[in-house]
């Protein structure tokens, strides 16, 4: 298939990203637009907001001694750089100075441990029905809070007894002239390893061999939390494993780590890679690939009726790709499926912030409008592309939560029963 055109694959931009992310406060004019977009500062005094902490501040920073504590309050959500008129990345600017706070005051251990969801998978496998039983006993949360600073009701997903990747591996590709590449990540590998089959069922409905390589975290998590190193060390790992298959597609089922082999990579970690460069022009999150098949007259439309209601939550992560919403797209062709887009920017789980005994509140608070939505129109299911943001909805209202591609799955499937709530 077709790798996806990106200008910003450039050599040019890839040896300058991550200076022309610093080099944007300049355009800052004061307007305060992002401060009153930005929901974690309306719902917490210790993030002064976007701007104050983005390019304000950064105007003054120098060294790491000058990296103020209050940027680590900062989500990473994006949504004061998708809403800021002279296209400061501000929300950028924030990661990259919380880098240089945690290079000074260090990285705690739980957030060592919450960065890396490859290693807490493979650490819980071998026993994970003791596992998800033991985190979900008040006993054992309260020991985690006290002892890990993770917070008592934070959603914790459950382990999968067998990785994506032990499947894919004793499944057969299917024939065809045509082939991509399937990025899963660590939350496919590691927790909804059922998604991952049904992200390649739908695959290859359309003709497609779908190649599953080794592979590993994105390094999200760890830029998340301010560890670029590491981060680096995952995404140049990763991007060499994904590169392999040469001018082939790759698609992403998880929207944030797409993200991250499509820009955030280059642009906040500064990774300049060839083989990053490359995984880049060629990376298209699952249902910005299925739009194009089907803008193509690719797309098999040989869907059977879901009679369901849905609501839609477009993730922060998914909002920042600035490719419109092609999930609705999509399942708009669903004959019977009912969807109901949720008019809400965020959340509030941010990946690993609102699992963190500091921020969990805030985090609720953030979210609660949309929570309050959810109850109100009383779904059949949520849809809602980011895993960690499923799970935080799914915990907050009780409705099941699922990825998009269920439902198109399930059309392309004959239909079937509504997913059933979480626990």
């Amino acid at each position: 298939m077709s790798a996806r055109v990106d200008p910003m694959g450039s050599s040019d931009h890839l040896e300058s990203g991550a200076a022309l992310v610093r080099s944007s406060l300049d355009a800052c004019i004061k307007c305060t637009i992002c401060e009153s977009a930005c929901p974690f500062a309306v719902a917490t005094p210790l993030f002064p907001g976007p701007k104050t902490v983005g390019p304000q501040a950064e105007r003054f920073r120098s060294g790491l001694s000058s990296a103020d504590w209050s940027v680590d309050y900062c989500s990473g959500c994006g949504i004061c750089s998708r809403v800021c008129p002279q296209g400061v990345r501000i929300a950028e600017i924030n990661a990259q100075a919380r880098a240089r706070l945690k290079e000074r005051t260090g990285i705690p251990l739980r957030d060592q441990l919450l960065a890396r969801p490859d290693v807490m998978g493979r650490l819980g496998q071998p026993v994970a029905p003791l596992f998800n039983r033991a985190v979900e006993t008040p006993a054992v949360r309260t020991i985690m809070e006290r002892t890990l600073g993770i917070h008592r009701s934070a959603a914790i997903p459950r382990v999968s007894p067998r990785t994506f990747q032990s499947w894919s591996r004793r499944h057969p590709p299917a024939p065809g002239p045509d082939r991509v590449v399937y990025f899963h990540g660590c939350s496919v590998n590691h927790f909804e390893p059922r998604l991952g089959r049904m992200v390649v069922a739908v695959l290859e409905h359309q003709g497609l061999r779908v190649d599953v390589p080794e592979q590993g975290c994105c390094g999200l998590p760890l830029q998340s939390n301010g560890n670029f190193p590491a981060a680096r060390r995952y995404l140049t790992r990763l991007a060499h494993r994904l590169a392999a298959a040469a001018d082939v597609s790759v698609i992403a089922s998880s929207t944030s780590c797409g993200l991250m082999l499509k820009r955030e990579g280059r642009e906040i970690l500064g990774v300049d890679d060839p083989a990053l460069a490359d995984v880049s022009r060629r990376t298209w999150d699952i249902f910005e690939f299925l739009r194009d098949l089907h803008e193509r007259g690719l797309l098999r439309t040989d869907l059977q009726p879901v009679d369901l209601c849905v609501a839609y939550h477009a993730p922060c992560q998914q909002q920042n790709h600035l490719m419109g919403k092609p999930a609705i797209d999509i399942l708009s062709l669903v004959p019977g499926l009912r969807i109901i887009e949720l008019e809400r920017d965020c959340c509030g789980v941010a990946g690993t912030y609102g699992l963190k005994r500091e921020k969990h509140d805030i985090s609720m608070s953030v979210g609660e409008d949309l929570f309050h939505d959810i109850r109100g129109l009383e779904p059949d299911a949520v849809l809602c592309d980011s895993e960690t943001c499923r799970w935080q909805i799914a915990k907050a209202t009780g409705y099941p939560v699922v990825h998009p591609v269920e439902i198109l799955h399930r059309a392309y499937s004959g239909g079937g029963r509504p997913p059933r709530a979480r626990g």
